[in-house]
């Protein structure tokens, strides 16, 4: 486990050369006006895309974003996802879902399982006997994290553990995850529950202070 605390377009190359089987998997800023404290979200569109598509050019990776921006990610990456999920938050936004693309990497679904559908008809009651739940859709419904939300800490842009932890959890065995906008440290926080092992990046001191203490948090209640 390592939290660093920097640039990632600096940093990233190097640890991805000294890294064995290094998955990306970020939430990055979505270059729309967010108010970050130390970093502008209005970078040039062709600056902006072609930072994310050299990501993908260094390791696979798992992209959380806007349809449409995932979109033009792929096409000036040059390549499109082996799969991808639609993340659902009924909500009062304007903005309903997020998409979910793994590049270079194919998940395993079978690996995180749900309820069934229609969990009284009887012959699904047995299904779910046998197996333990279904294998997780292509669609999931999650609430984003709001002010009300217990785990809500300063970062504007929090993501849901439960959404990290079913991405980390559907990734192969043996890799070691790489998120170089760590933000508030979810990603990290599900890489701890999934004993997976992780490498954050992030550029604001402040976030990457909340990002140490959550994932330290989480890594005491695992290990007591």
């Amino acid at each position: 486990m390592r939290l660093l605390q920097g640039d990632c377009r600096e940093l990233l190359p190097g640890i991805i050369k000294e890294t064995e089987r290094p998955v990306i998997v970020t939430d990055p800023p979505f270059n729309v006006g967010y108010h970050y404290d130390t970093y502008g979200d209005r970078m040039d569109e062709t600056e902006y895309y072609g930072m994310l598509a050299g990501l993908l050019r260094l390791a696979p990776a798992v992209v959380i974003h806007y349809p449409e921006a995932l979109h033009r990610l792929s096409i000036a990456a040059g390549q499109a996802p082996q799969r991808v999920v639609s993340w659902v938050y009924p909500s009062n936004t304007r903005r309903q879902h997020r998409d979910i693309a793994f590049y270079g990497v194919t998940p395993d679904f079978t690996r995180v399982r749900q309820p069934y559908r229609n969990p009284g008809d009887m012959r699904v009651r047995e299904l779910a006997r046998r197996t333990g739940g279904a294998a997780l859709y292509d669609w999931w419904e999650v609430d984003q994290v709001k002010n009300v939300s217990k785990e809500k800490t300063a970062h504007p842009c929090q993501m849901p553990v439960e959404v990290m932890e079913r991405v980390v959890g559907v990734l192969p065995d043996g890799v070691t995850v790489i998120d170089p906008f760590m933000g508030s440290g979810t990603t990290g926080v599900a890489c701890v529950r999934h004993g997976v092992d992780f490498i954050g990046i992030e550029l604001d001191p402040a976030y990457h202070r909340i990002a140490e203490r959550r994932i330290g948090e989480e890594s005491c209640l695992i290990g007591s």
